[in-house]
């Protein structure tokens, strides 16, 4: 049984439907992130589930039981904010005991639960420093160990690491899921960093427009979008539609081709019978450190991106340049039809 149960669940504010009818399940024990754009109704829906928003219409079932109108403190659930509101006069060993000493757990208990959190997080080291001697990603930790020490059935996580330099995020992202997968709690995670949200996730749900558009693994959503705005939001995608598609490829269904499965080759390659071939222009190659990114016309003048790592063409003679006639080539079955 899922352990949280989303139906039907919508927020309006003034004539903004912020969350629109969404429905949704989320398993025990995955980690499951909510992205999206700003706006596009991630952060109220994971509000609601905190009981910080109270939703117009619709419920939420936490482990069989409707928690829909039940303020925060009686919901099994506990938020991580990207601010970590930590206590600036408390010791860390204080900061995460506190949840535990207002739940009257007794003294030497509270302690070594707290010391235990604490280790799970590694800054056992820390336990006795203040929240202004500790590093961000530091107090984000404790932000975090404070929470898992009340034991929580769901932890919800409000973009925690935004305020991160890219360094410090993606190492947090590895000790995040490490934690997660140790504690065996469900997380919950907003983000609106596709590259954050395909690293971390068991499942995504991406949101637009107060409207869940598609939920799936990070391989079934960005290799199987089913909608234009999902090819388009996550990663970098071609997508080819009417008129171009019919010139393209004898129809006019909307397709998507990813930019790194599309190769170049000499115009004198011969394609085989699996493979798509079109002959192209190429406009431009702009080396961006991994990757080579060329942008190239066809002769029906429709622009195509293809993403090339830098790997892939050392010791190659064909790294091509502004000018050139070449094939840009792909498997069929890269050719992704999106159904809407």
């Amino acid at each position: 049984m899922a352990i949280i149960e989303i139906r039907n669940l919508a927020k309006t504010y003034g004539t903004v439907k912020a969350v629109d009818d969404i429905s949704l399940d989320i398993e025990p024990g995955e980690f499951i992130t909510l992205l999206g754009p700003s706006g596009s109704g991630k952060t109220t829906v994971l509000r609601m589930i905190a009981g910080f928003e109270d939703p117009d219409s619709g419920t939420i079932h936490l482990n069989g039981a409707e928690i829909t109108h039940l303020p925060p403190f009686d919901r099994e659930v506990n938020t991580v904010f990207q601010d970590y509101a930590l206590f600036p006069h408390m010791t860390v060993q204080d900061n995460v005991e506190y949840g535990l000493r207002t739940r009257k757990v007794p003294k030497a208990e509270r302690a070594e639960q707290a010391r235990q959190a604490i280790a799970s997080v590694k800054l056992e080291h820390a336990r006795e420093r203040l929240p202004h001697q500790l590093s961000g990603g530091q107090r984000q930790r404790i932000a975090l160990a404070r929470t898992l020490v009340l034991r929580p059935k769901v932890l919800l996580l409000d973009e925690p690491l935004g305020a991160l330099d890219r360094q410090l995020r993606e190492e947090m992202q590895v000790e995040l899921k490490s934690i997660q997968r140790e504690a065996g709690i469900t997380f919950v995670f907003v983000t609106h960093d596709q590259e954050e949200a395909m690293r971390m996730s068991d499942r995504i749900v991406i949101f637009n427009e107060g409207r869940v558009e598609q939920v799936g693994t990070p391989e079934q959503v960005y290799e199987r979008p089913t909608t234009k705005f999902v090819a388009g939001f996550l990663g970098s995608a071609n997508i080819v539609s009417g008129e171009s598609a019919q010139k393209l490829f004898g129809h006019s269904k909307t397709v998507s081709i990813r930019p790194e499965r599309i190769r170049l080759q000499p115009s004198t390659y011969t394609p085989t019978p699996d493979e798509t071939a079109l002959p192209v222009v190429v406009n431009e190659a702009a080396f961006i450190g991994a990757n080579t990114v060329y942008l190239v016309d066809t002769d029906h003048g429709i622009a195509l991106s293809i993403s090339k790592t830098n790997t892939e063409l050392l010791g190659q003679d064909n790294s091509f340049v502004p000018g050139d006639r070449v094939l840009a080539v792909w498997r069929n079955s890269h050719t992704v039809e999106i159904p809407a």
